[in-house]
């Protein structure tokens, strides 16, 4: 799965992978308003690494969690789902909005591959100073460089420059 290859998402250690963050975010979008710590122990947990000053809003939702990697200072609005089945890094400063899908794992073209449940997974690289708007969905494989801005709604489906702001489905440059 890490490696890039194809792999069977059915796999019994994988689901034993995601009960596991399962349990850490259930634990997360449960707790008590008044316990919003920069980011909740559970995700703590879970999360590969993350720097300081880090928050997720719940609701929230990950596949794994153990392949997110968060630098200093991320803010992430609620109703975010990371389906993290490759390494997802998110750089220092940059702020997801509400709805945002961060998306690692592309299903086989095949349907008898499909139904199987082949697939690849391929990492998602947010930079520095990065603002993803609310709903847009970020697929497999895309690099968004230090300090763009992804419109609110776009699907990236290819990489966006440094400084680079994109509107649109799929989303091009403005």
């Amino acid at each position: 799965m890490a490696a890039g290859d194809w792999y069977r998402c059915l796999d019994a250690e994988l689901e034993v992978l995601r009960q596991t963050a399962r349990r850490a975010i259930h634990a997360h979008n449960h707790r008590p308003p008044e316990a919003r710590e920069t980011l909740s122990p559970p995700l703590q947990g879970l999360f590969a690494e993350h720097g300081p000053d880090c928050l997720v809003e719940a609701p929230f939702h990950a596949s794994y969690g153990c392949h997110i990697h968060l630098g200093a200072r991320i803010y992430i609005n609620a109703n975010c789902t990371i389906l993290d089945s490759a390494r997802v890094e998110i750089g220092d400063d940059t702020m997801i909005g509400s709805g945002a899908q961060l998306i690692c794992a592309q299903h086989h073209k095949d349907p008898v591959k499909r139904a199987a449940g082949v697939e690849i997974a391929l990492p998602v690289r947010l930079g520095r100073q990065v603002w993803i708007g609310a709903g847009s969905i970020v697929m497999p494989g895309v690099t968004i460089g230090d300090a763009a801005i992804v419109g609110a709604g776009a699907v990236v489906t290819r990489d966006v420059a440094a400084g680079q702001t994109v509107v649109g489905a799929p989303a091009r440059p403005l």
